[in-house]
């Protein structure tokens, strides 16, 4: 990445569509009706091509007022960069334009942490945030992020990061104007079955706020939710901001849309309030 710190789409193409006529027109296609956008606290997005979870993605921001300032956490999947990695300035782009790092907040939450680095390498090739920022451009044009991408699943360390991030947040005095968005798939490559049995199990946890049941029940069932970290940081951070609990707004599979039931990859979409 250049000293300009320019992160440029890496998946644009891949995951969805690389022009933004084509993009907008993808994402249009799966509004349903008119949602009524109201305030949330935070939101859990999948993050995995449009043609399999982009109806998911797009059901829930719709149904948000999103805010000025979005905290996207994800899950570091190509192991580059710092365990804990915090991008505290620069630019995105995507095809529907550029979005700025909210530098203040970044930089506030990197000086209060104990585990956020300051780093772009984790982010230069990481799909798990980019592919969640054309759905919220086509929904909200203004608005900045603070990306953060994890490879610990150490839970001690990811509450801390939640308390840290909320406290950021609070001292900031932002509460009103900040969304925390968790990116994570659920379980990968089971048959249709055993992976909605299990999704539902780590979304009761979700759903309860209860980050320490999410990672016992992540390795009692062996669930692979690839964003468990930076969803069990939302929550921790979720609650300390006032949340009270959470609602799913639409569960579906890869096989749901291939017809495919052998091998899924289960999707959700979770508000928190």
């Amino acid at each position: 990445m250049g000293q300009d710190k320019v992160r440029k789409a890496a998946v644009a193409g891949q995951f969805y569509p690389g022009k933004a006529k084509d993009l907008e027109e993808q994402i249009k296609a799966f509004i349903e009706g008119k949602p009524e956008r109201k305030k949330a606290i935070a939101c859990m997005l999948p993050h995995a091509g449009y043609i399999y979870s982009g109806r998911v993605a797009v059901k829930t921001v719709s149904s948000i007022d999103l805010p000025q300032t979005l905290v996207l956490m994800g899950p570091n999947h190509t192991g580059s960069g710092e365990e804990f990695s915090i991008m505290s300035e620069g630019t995105w782009q995507t095809p529907l334009g550029e979005i700025e790092i909210d530098s203040g907040l970044a930089k506030r939450m990197l000086e209060g942490s104990c585990y956020l680095k300051d780093d772009s390498l984790a982010h230069a090739y990481e799909h798990s945030l980019e592919v969640e920022l054309p759905i919220l451009q086509f929904f909200r044009k203004d608005f900045k992020i603070v990306p953060i991408a994890f490879l610990s699943g150490d839970i001690e360390a990811l509450k801390k990061i939640g308390s840290e991030i909320a406290g950021a947040i609070k001292d900031s005095g932002s509460e009103d104007s900040v969304l925390l968005v968790a990116s994570s798939d659920m379980t990968h490559y089971e048959p249709q079955e055993y992976a909605q049995k299990k999704d539902n199990k780590a979304i009761e946890s979700i759903l309860e706020l209860d980050e320490d049941s999410l990672i016992r029940r992540i390795l009692s069932l062996n669930i692979s939710m690839c964003g468990y970290a930076p969803v069990a940081v939302m929550l921790k951070a979720a609650k300390l901001l006032g949340a009270k609990g959470g609602r799913l707004i639409k569960y579906q599979t890869s096989g749901d849309i291939t017809g495919d039931k052998e091998s899924v990859v289960g999707y959700a979409g979770i508000i928190i309030n």
